[in-house]
């Protein structure tokens, strides 16, 4: 899946995950919006900008690279798309829950507040 073309807000989540679940940095980023901000639910923003979310995320797959994420649900109303998901550091290794809210604008991932 591809983030050039215009995606619904599922179809955009969906692909993000795929890319992420394949290490894949490049196409995992181009779902993402420039301006794209990461934040701690009800939180503070831990992440503004794609160059700061890209270098996060070659940090991620560099310290795990055998981390995947399952799907274990997804509600999509509108511009917005909640994941709940099961993370996996590496096979028998740290194991966490984490429900994702990702906002969908202009045919991107604008922003992102997770909760674990």
């Amino acid at each position: 899946m591809s983030a050039t073309t215009q995606l619904s807000p599922v179809d955009l989540v969906q692909g993000q995950f795929d890319a992420y679940n394949a290490q894949d940095l490049d196409a995992h980023c181009a779902f993402f919006a420039d301006d794209v901000v990461v934040a701690d639910l009800n939180g503070a923003v831990n992440i503004e900008g794609i160059a700061a979310y890209r270098a996060k995320y070659v940090q991620v797959f560099a310290d795990f690279p055998q981390n995947r994420a399952e799907l274990l649900n997804r509600i999509a109303v509108g511009n917005t798309v909640i994941d709940h998901e099961h993370v996996s550091r590496s096979p028998g290794g740290e194991t966490f829950q984490v429900i994702a809210i990702y906002t969908i604008a202009g045919g991107k991932i604008a922003r992102v507040d997770f909760r674990k």
